[in-house]
């Protein structure tokens, strides 16, 4: 079992950034991948990215691919979302995930964490 706790969330103008983090519970958190998803009510989940159970692996949506960075330090059994050049159309609940698998689709993932909310003012 795996708990997961983000935060970082908040409000930011158009330009701005933003950092989210996921801590998790556990001594197992390196032998999970981490993605992130988000969210707009009315809408799908949906992929933004995702890192390998090492690191050494990223994948990231088109839409926030140049912008946003994932990155994790299994030490702190902490995974990490940069958010830079933030747009309005960013605005959602962001979520991470875990799962025994680097994926895109959110059923792939077994575990995850409350969401925060991000707004980009413009």
């Amino acid at each position: 079992q795996v708990q997961l706790v983000e935060s970082g969330g908040g409000l930011v103008q158009a330009g701005g950034s933003l950092r989210l983090s996921c801590a998790a519970s556990g001594r197992t958190f390196s032998s999970y991948a981490m993605g992130w998803f988000r969210q707009v009510p009315g809408k799908e989940r949906e992929f933004v990215g995702a890192i390998s159970r090492s690191g050494a692996n990223t994948y990231y949506a088109d839409s926030v691919k140049g912008r946003f960075t994932i990155s994790r330090d299994n030490a702190k059994n902490t995974v990490y979302l940069q958010m830079n050049s933030l747009m309005p159309d960013d605005t959602a609940v962001y979520y991470c995930a875990a799962g025994r698998v680097t994926a895109w689709g959110p059923t792939d993932y077994d575990y995850w964490g409350q969401g925060t909310q991000v707004t980009v003012s413009s």
